[in-house]
């Protein structure tokens, strides 16, 4: 996997993402960064070069990392070696996951402020967990994706654990009228209308 570079501003201007591209799946794959006044938060983290790592500190750092699924470790173990950063993964992982985290997440855990917690069932990992910042932005790890421009799909139906579990949890994100934009781990970032970019993938799955 290629470092990627970081601090790229979203849409708002403490979210920033960075991202390397993934040939066999022809996507992008994203990492995530709140600058939060507690303390910035990475999740689920690509590799960073010199430059990038240089450019997060001069940002503050990171004080807390979040791990969607034991699939998007990505270059976690070695970013918390120089960030200190809390690191937190999915509760319904922790028996299998590479490694220790300081927390363990489950579904409605805020461990942050202004961050809340959704576990998505049915996925290719027990565990998988959403973000959800500030109650608009949802940052998902691969139950939930975009393959093309301005349109959310479903991670494809051989690799669920069980699809009616994956469908419902998809379900009840998508009955979150407050979000606005859907960054997923793999895939086109949504930035505007992601209430309705859910609406439309629940309705078709």
């Amino acid at each position: 996997m290629k470092t990627g570079v970081i601090l790229k501003k979203l849409h708002r201007p403490d979210l920033f993402g960075w991202s390397v591209f993934n040939e066999e799946r022809n996507i992008d794959f994203h990492g995530t960064l709140w600058v939060h006044p507690a303390g910035n938060v990475l999740i689920d983290p690509l590799p960073l070069n010199e430059h990038d790592e240089n450019h997060l500190d001069s940002m503050g750092g990171a004080a807390h990392l979040i791990i969607t699924n034991s699939d998007h470790v990505r270059d976690a173990a070695r970013i918390l070696l120089f960030t200190g950063a809390k690191c937190w993964g999915p509760f319904a992982e922790k028996e299998q996951f590479p490694f220790d985290c300081d927390g363990w997440l489950k579904d409605g855990d805020k461990p942050v402020s202004n961050i809340e917690v959704f576990c998505m069932e049915g996925s290719k990992t027990p565990g998988e967990l959403a973000i959800l910042i500030d109650e608009t932005t949802l940052v998902t790890g691969d139950i939930i994706r975009a393959h093309e421009g301005g349109r959310l799909c479903m991670l494809p139906v051989e690799k669920l654990q069980n699809r009616e579990l994956a469908v419902n949890s998809i379900k009840r994100i998508a009955a979150v009228k407050s979000i606005e934009a859907v960054i997923p781990g793999d895939g086109w970032p949504i930035f505007k209308n992601g209430h309705e970019a859910l609406i439309e993938l629940s309705e078709k799955i």
